[in-house]
């Protein structure tokens, strides 16, 4: 039984760490090049950032309850929690932060934001997203290369 959780864990690493660099490096690029339309290629891509932090809070808690349950308390003495904390934390602060502010921001804009008063405000925080966002995916290179140094 301990293998299935081991496998799964070494799984639950590549699903979040992969679907981090494929949405963010290559669907969500694409998307804007192939719409016709900015407005529709943004709320396909934030659809899939937001399915993407559901799939990485997930990936987090069992990661986290995984290493607890196999290491004991030294498991706070890994670099590999600490990492999934904070990838977790950032998570947290993109979905139930930054993306809320988005939303109302382009709630209040009568058309399309970028065309509102409102564009400076929605391009900083989108700015926000971005930069957590590429925060994580580089912690999920870290993740990856810890996990397969036989801490697990």
């Amino acid at each position: 039984m301990s293998r299935l959780f081991s496998a799964l864990h070494d799984l639950l690493v590549a699903l979040w760490a992969g679907g981090l660099w494929v949405i963010g490096g290559l669907v969500a690029p694409l998307l804007f090049r192939a719409a016709p339309d900015r407005q529709i290629a943004g709320g396909i891509a934030g659809s899939m950032f937001s399915l993407m932090a559901w799939v990485g809070l997930g990936c987090a808690f069992y990661l986290l309850i995984y290493r607890v349950a196999r290491f004991g308390l030294p498991a706070l003495k890994q670099a590999v929690f600490w990492v999934i904390v904070v990838m977790a934390l950032l998570i947290l602060a993109g979905q139930f932060g930054v993306q809320p502010l988005l939303a109302s921001l382009k709630a209040q804009a009568p058309r399309d934001v970028m065309e509102s008063v409102l564009r400076d405000r929605f391009v900083a925080w989108h700015g926000v997203a971005s930069v957590l966002y590429l925060i994580e995916c580089a912690l999920a290179v870290g993740l990856v290369l810890l996990s397969g140094r036989g801490t697990k």
